[in-house]
């Protein structure tokens, strides 16, 4: 009796460990799979001045992106007090652009004091709002970004030509366009590439890659531009 008594407690304990050993094995590999980098923000930017992208042609520019491998859209609604489109729209465009698997931020481009952000752009869908306002002061900027900040259930960010901007939103773009900018790329930052500050294809994939490799990601400004060098 003792005997076949001290077998079963052998096997409830070795029952006991396979079940902690188990629950050990998924909390490491939980941990280790939420603990994965995300890959970086490789963003489009569409400006509205350089090329039009509206209803008839957001579809072939969502292909566009997918093709070059980018996995966000700096998309500008907003331009110099205008509101470029309905809500409507801009609920139309997020669907399609998650739709594929893209993040979309709805860029305003601000050069006005007096230009607010439109409260009609929030709450549709959209992963952050991107504000476009190195004209403006400094002063003038931290307002909006809080704002901002205060208003979007999203993420935030900023684009701006001030290499050393105090500004502090989930995303810091600097445009970091010309040569001589390329030392302000670090960590923290998400690194810039104009196609019009480029000679070739390869001198476009050497700054991109440059970008993307030191710092948080890379913008590149823009499609329109991408689309006419044929990069």
């Amino acid at each position: 009796m003792r005997s076949k008594r001290k077998r079963r407690e052998r096997r409830r304990t070795l029952a006991y460990l396979a079940i902690v050993l188990g629950l050990l094995a998924l909390v490491s590999f939980s941990y280790f799979y939420f603990q994965s980098p995300r890959p970086k923000p490789e963003i489009l930017y569409i400006d509205q001045g350089n090329g039009a992208v509206g209803e008839s042609n957001f579809g072939q520019m969502l292909s566009f992106a997918l093709a070059h491998g980018f996995n966000t859209i700096f998309f500008q609604v907003y331009r110099q007090g205008v509101l470029l489109f309905t809500t409507s729209d801009l609920s139309s465009f997020v669907n399609q652009t998650h739709a594929r698997g893209i993040e979309i931020f709805f860029a305003l481009y601000l050069t006005n004091s007096t230009q607010a952000i439109p409260a009609s752009i929030m709450g549709l869908g959209q992963d952050g709002v991107s504000l476009d306002m190195s004209t403006l002061s400094t002063a003038t900027q931290e307002s909006l970004l809080a704002t901002l900040s205060a208003s979007c259930d999203c993420k935030t960010a900023v684009t701006t030509t001030d290499m050393t901007s105090p500004l502090k939103p989930d995303l810091l773009v600097l445009e970091t366009y010309e040569p001589s900018e390329q030392q302000y790329i670090r960590p923290g930052t998400i690194g810039s590439v104009g196609v019009f500050a480029t000679v070739s294809q390869e001198d476009y994939q050497s700054q991109f890659q440059y970008a993307l490799s030191n710092s948080d990601g890379v913008m590149v400004f823009d499609y329109a531009g991408l689309l006419k060098s044929g990069y």
